[in-house]
């Protein structure tokens, strides 16, 4: 019998004996089938319509293609798909999947496609303050922020006993001449310095900032405002702030030590404090020679500064040497907190409280390089703070994905760069009836266990 061939099909080197064709005639075909495990936790935390519900939709409805949940949901989604960019949404907005995730299996006109493209989502990105001719979304700040509060206050079924904020700046490198961007001499370059808070994997707050300013500016604010809501809610629970030596900074400690939030910072090593430790150090560097491993002693003592503090505060010291290093082998860190010697040792302090802020750069990492929260090319501060947002939900949907459904599996501890390549890039065949929409996933998907436990979980869950 002979081989029907299209005339469209593309023929490729011999296997064995048959011939290996290939055309464009497979159907609807999406490589995002794991978007409805997306799908299925945003029902779970109803995080499209609580964000949806943050913007104001000044256009007239009766000429209205795409509505505000539609558009915030298909950038949120797009980002978590690992689709950073606007101009990557005239091609996605065809995407069978996407589209019956976000409730939009065909067009409302005939010359549109199901979801928005580039255009559309552009402006509302950029929609500036206030009412405008051509661009009439507008997005309450405060109520965005509040958002991300809520989210984390939601996730819990009890108030829990205690709470620890990690605060820490970053650098979003910039390559234009947007709005507010300056050189930063630590990162040797120009950015943006955003402020990140998260409790565990958490995130509760992502502010943009220029970079001219210090990395503790406007942290006061923030966690006022953080705190307060949480107080709210669980007006007993205990609150410990923890961030780097950029924090510790006399305003942020008052206001803490006067609203009844404990704090432990890094505190920059100067000469005094080093002199402080020359003993200590002695005796870890000669334990270091006699061991040939590295020796660390912990000392504590109140201290306080010159002028920039108003108070004496405890201090925690670590002294370590590190051998065959000669004089280079001082390790000397220091620590500032509002905890007492009687409520925690030096040594616990710093290994097992202090030390575990490290946690936090890895959420950070996730949100900059896995959900493109650096991808602020935008001209003005304000459609740059709202590209953060998107990307910031983005890795809210991602993480409440791993709280909700991969607990005890192989993905329980993944990223959400691994989560996506191993959950959500999933090829499938997609039909679609009078009755039902069959999303046919690839029979070799190697995570299809977790997939199905994924989707029992979600589905108990809303």
């Amino acid at each position: 019998m002979q081989t029907e061939c299209s005339a469209e099909a593309m023929l490729f080197a011999r296997l064995d004996r048959r011939e290996v064709v290939a055309d464009f005639g497979g159907g609807a075909i999406t490589s995002n089938a794991g978007a409805l495990l997306l799908r299925a936790t945003d029902q779970a935390i109803r995080l499209t319509d609580r964000f949806a519900a943050c913007f104001t939709d000044g256009r007239a409805a009766d000429r209205t293609v795409h509505d505000v949940r539609t558009l915030v949901g298909q950038r949120v989604f797009a980002i978590a798909l690992g689709h950073e960019d606007v101009n990557d949404h005239d091609e996605l907005r065809h995407d069978p999947v996407l589209g019956c995730v976000l409730g939009r299996l065909e067009a409302r006109h005939a010359r549109c496609a199901p979801l928005a493209g580039k255009s559309t989502l552009n402006r509302l990105e950029h929609a500036p303050a206030g009412a405008h001719r051509y661009r009439r979304i507008d997005h309450d700040t405060a109520a965005i922020e509040t958002l991300f509060v809520e989210l984390f206050l939601d996730a819990h079924k009890r108030p829990p006993t205690r709470l620890v904020l990690d605060l820490d700046a970053t650098d979003d490198p910039v390559h234009g001449h947007q709005e507010g961007r300056f050189f930063h001499g630590y990162y040797d370059g120009y950015c943006y310095l955003p402020l990140y808070v998260f409790c565990g994997d958490h995130l509760l707050a992502a502010k943009l900032r220029p970079a001219n300013i210090d990395a503790s500016a406007g942290a006061v604010e923030e966690v006022a405002r953080i705190v307060a809501r949480i107080r709210q809610r669980w007006p007993r629970v205990k609150i410990l702030l923890r961030a780097d030596s950029g924090f510790a900074r006399e305003a942020l400690m008052t206001w803490a030590e006067a609203n009844r939030v404990d704090y432990v910072f890094g505190l920059a090593r100067n000469s005094r404090l080093v002199a402080h430790l020359h003993i200590d150090l002695a005796w870890a560097e000669d334990e270091a020679s006699r061991s040939g491993r590295p020796a660390r002693r912990f000392v504590d003592f109140p201290w306080t500064t010159r002028d920039s503090w108003s108070r004496r505060r405890r201090v925690v010291a670590k002294a370590e040497w590190m051998p065959g290093r000669g004089e280079a082998g001082a390790n000397p860190r220091f620590l500032v907190t509002s905890l007492s010697a009687d409520q925690i040792d030096a040594r616990t302090l710093y290994e097992r409280l202090y030390c575990a802020r490290g946690n936090m750069e890895n959420r950070i990492k996730e949100c900059q390089l896995d959900l493109f929260a650096d991808r602020t090319s935008a001209a003005t501060m304000r459609a740059n703070q709202l590209r953060l947002w998107f990307a910031s939900l983005a890795y809210a949907l991602l993480s409440a994905l791993r709280r909700l459904a991969l607990r005890h599996t192989r993905l329980a501890a993944a990223s959400c760069g691994s989560i996506r390549l191993k959950l959500l890039k999933i090829g499938a065949q997609v039909r679609t009836s009078v009755r039902r929409i069959r999303v046919a996933m690839t029979s070799a998907c190697p995570h299809a266990d977790e997939f199905r436990l994924a989707h029992a979980r979600l589905t108990a869950a809303a």
